[in-house]
């Protein structure tokens, strides 16, 4: 029984995750995943989609985030700081914990390379309320 009961655990977070993706238009594709020299922790590398129109949850990751976009535009909202564009060809670090958000006001898809430095065994993304201004 106790078998069960985890498949059933791992079975909801599968969904979770999946409708939390779908429903912000963000697909998030892992390219590879390692161990880092730091222990506890790994990389991921992903591939980023922001689709057209849509905006990203608000979220965490359990570790830092170093990101580069490689096509289009968005806007990135990080708690108590103002939104600011960041262009293709152009990159940003959030640290660990921080709650964000992304938006493409753009008719194209964004693209960016997540490199992602966090906690093994943690999700990669949280979701998070949206921050008081």
């Amino acid at each position: 029984m106790p078998n069960r009961v985890w498949t059933v655990a791992a079975a909801f977070l599968c969904v979770t995750g999946a409708i939390f993706a779908q429903t912000s238009g963000l697909t998030r594709t892992i390219v590879t995943k390692a161990d880092v020299s730091v222990p506890g922790r790994e990389a991921v590398v992903a591939r980023v989609e922001i689709a057209p129109g849509a905006t990203a949850a608000w979220h965490t990751h359990p570790g830092d985030e170093v990101s580069y976009v490689t096509s289009g535009e968005l806007v990135l909202m990080l708690a108590g700081q103002p939104p600011r564009k960041v262009r293709a060809g152009e990159g940003f670090v959030i640290p660990a914990g921080t709650v964000h958000s992304a938006r493409n006001e753009g008719t194209t898809p964004v693209n960016l390379v997540g490199v992602y430095v966090v906690e093994k065994g943690q999700p990669l993304a949280s979701p998070a309320s949206e921050p008081a201004h």
